[in-house]
């Protein structure tokens, strides 16, 4: 695994572009992808540490890039954050149960984000 890469899956440009400036601020490297299908892609070559994906998304949504990444040996143990306009407890829990790691609603925190990707990050390397 790419050590301190991240992808960012949103179909919103701005949202990629602010998390990707975040992430980098925290000294991880991040590569975006529009969809659920480019993102999938991405993931096979480049194999990150961890993803943020977002809910909905065109071609393939963030619940089936989950559950993608998990089957796929290579890259079933990154990190992986899903992240939503909808923070009902049913969406919450069918984003964990497609493999998520840990789910934060829209609009982000930026010191929220980093230190739950962290967090992630660490229990997933450390095996726990």
């Amino acid at each position: 695994m790419n050590q301190n890469l991240i992808l960012i899956a949103d179909d919103d440009s701005d949202v990629r572009d602010l998390l990707s400036v975040t992430l980098e601020a925290a000294g991880y490297r991040a590569l975006g992808a529009k969809d659920g299908n480019t993102a999938a892609r991405i993931l096979t070559v480049a194999k990150p540490v961890g993803m943020i994906t977002d809910v909905r998304m065109p071609a393939m949504n963030g619940m089936e890039l989950c559950q993608l990444a998990r089957s796929n040996p290579a890259i079933r143990d990154m990190a992986i954050l899903m992240v939503s306009g909808n923070s009902h407890a049913y969406d919450v829990n069918a984003g964990l149960g497609a493999g998520a790691d840990g789910y934060l609603p829209k609009p982000l925190s930026p010191r929220d984000l980093v230190a739950q990707m962290q967090t992630l990050i660490s229990k997933r390397h450390l095996g726990g």
